[in-house]
């Protein structure tokens, strides 16, 4: 039935292109034209486009790269059809031009075909989208409850009253604020309004695998315990008579957490599969900051702080963004013009193409990618290994000069899936790394799409389905339960980011991966 509906939508549009072709009279549609094939394919000619009048073209799916060389080679077919064919009528035309054209609109019925496939997918993953990105929006403020009457600093036990000089600080520091609530610095709650300028840095919107800065507001600088040995040079001099440090500071009111990923890996050995999904938590939540056009350039599990569901299973959140790169002007990519060009603050983890940057007047630093690498470094702490860009010895890695061959093994334990993963995030061209996006939904499926994946031959009609399963299991698991757990939570995270095409690459590189072994 099928292969028939095929033949027939492609005979009907071989007959419309030889219509327009001999320039007869009739309603033609089909490529770049109104009619029952709605939407078009992204990379059309311009010459192809309607005419004055027509309705207005929806932008559709590209096409795999496949069907668009078929489609180009098919347009050249109809070029020679046309100085070939043309001349003759229809019907006296010999048996080899008809089979040509039979085979013409074949083609066509079946690129139009899997055209449809694709705009049904991408309807789908819209629709999924739009409902978890409401279900995945952050709950009310804390501290909103004290907004009509205001606190004073004093109730900090640290706060004094603020001085001119708060602002200057609030400006200095200001990358620190780039998670900040809207209210976070607001006049009434005793801070001086932060007047944020045109060239300041980003405001980031909430994200649950992201610190949360509820408040911020300047003050004296305590002597907290450990003050006198830890950082006794940048203590104020009415603190320590060698001290070199400023009197004022700014401070950050945020949920408190109990510890860093570091001291949770240094007293827990997460499973695999829990290792995995701590992976799968950074990378949404870098994800999400490439997203926004903003750059950690900080990220180590120092930086990392996690606190634990119910269940005991830890839940990581990004934080310290105190080296991130956040300006409105020029997003994700730096021009390094100079050595005084800050490229960030972990050199360590420094992907490749950071910290083998050289400057120039039209040098830039593409940053897209970068967290992703750092995360793929990081990983091998998550899963109970030393990092390989830390320390010294022969097993000691620079990014500047690292080859991936010299990447330490994951325990065979670890999945193959995921042990690929880690690998493709570490390769140093970043054209050839996967995106934050495709790497976590590489992840997704290989947690809880090993059913689909094992289908030999994968259509998009059986990922849709697969879908709209796993939507409904998600919402039925977040009704019933009135705190989520970190299974429940990343899956909402997943279908409220979906979108077709980084999901169809995640399960490209998955089957070829697992194709290789």
């Amino acid at each position: 039935m099928a292969v028939r509906q095929a033949l027939g939508r492609g005979l009907q549009l071989g007959r419309a292109l030889l219509l327009r072709f001999t320039g007869k009279p009739g309603r033609a549609y089909g490529l770049g034209r109104p009619g029952p094939a709605a939407g078009c394919v992204r990379g059309e000619r311009p010459g192809w486009a309607a005419g004055p009048g027509a309705e207005p073209r929806r932008v559709g799916l590209g096409l795999p790269n496949r069907l668009r060389f078929f489609r180009q080679s098919v347009a050249g077919l109809a070029a020679r059809l046309q100085r070939q064919f043309v001349v003759r009528a229809w019907g006296c035309a010999g048996p080899c031009g008809r089979a040509v054209f039979l085979a013409f609109g074949l083609g066509l019925g079946l690129i139009e075909e899997k055209q449809a496939e694709s705009r049904r997918a991408v309807s789908a993953c819209q629709e999924i989208q739009a409902i978890f990105t409401q279900k995945s929006k952050p709950g009310p403020d804390p501290l909103d409850t004290r907004r009509l009457q205001g606190f004073r600093l004093e109730e900090y036990l640290i706060g004094q009253s603020i001085g001119s000089s708060s602002e200057a600080i609030l400006n200095t520091m200001s990358q620190e604020l780039v998670p900040a609530s809207r209210v976070a610095l607001a006049g009434e709650y005793g801070a001086v309004t932060y007047r944020k300028s045109k060239r300041g840095p980003k405001q980031l919107a909430p994200h649950p695998n992201i610190i949360r800065v509820l408040r911020a507001f300047t003050s004296s600088v305590p002597l907290l315990p450990g003050a006198l040995v830890d950082y006794p040079d940048v203590l104020p001099s009415r603190l320590h008579p060698e001290g070199l440090g400023h009197g004022r500071t700014l401070f950050l009111v945020m949920k408190n957490y109990p510890c860093t990923l570091r001291q949770y890996l240094c007293v827990n050995t997460p499973s695999p599969r829990l290792a995995a999904m701590m992976l799968l938590q950074l990378l949404e939540g870098v994800d999400h900051l490439v997203q926004q056009g903003i750059a950690h350039r900080d990220l180590k599990s120092d930086n990392i702080l996690v606190e634990l569901d119910p269940d005991g299973c830890p839940w990581l959140v990004i934080a310290d963004f105190g080296c991130c790169l956040a300006d409105e002007s020029i997003g994700l990519q730096l021009p390094f013009s100079s050595w005084y060009v800050d490229r960030g603050g972990n050199g360590c983890l420094m992907a490749p193409e950071v910290s083998t940057a050289r400057p120039g007047p039209r040098a830039v630093i593409d940053y897209s990618k970068a967290d992703a690498w750092a995360v793929g470094a990081i990983a091998y702490e998550i899963f109970g290994l030393v990092n390989p860009f830390y320390g010294q010895g022969k097993a000691h890695l620079e990014s500047r000069s690292y080859q991936e061959a010299q990447l330490p093994a994951l325990p065979e334990s670890v999945p193959p899936d995921v042990r690929q993963l880690v690998r493709a995030l570490l390769q140093r061209e970043a054209s050839k790394r996967p995106s934050a996006r495709v790497a976590a939904n590489v992840l997704h499926l290989s947690l809880w799409g090993e059913h689909i994946l094992a289908l030999k031959n994968l259509k998009l009609d059986k990922m849709v389905g697969w879908l709209l399963q796993q939507s409904a299991a998600t919402l039925l698991a977040n009704r019933l339960t009135e705190k989520c757990c970190v299974e429940t939570k990343m899956k909402m995270l997943f279908l409220a980011n979906l979108e077709c095409e980084t999901l169809c690459q995640a399960a490209l590189l998955l089957c070829s991966w697992r194709a290789a072994l």
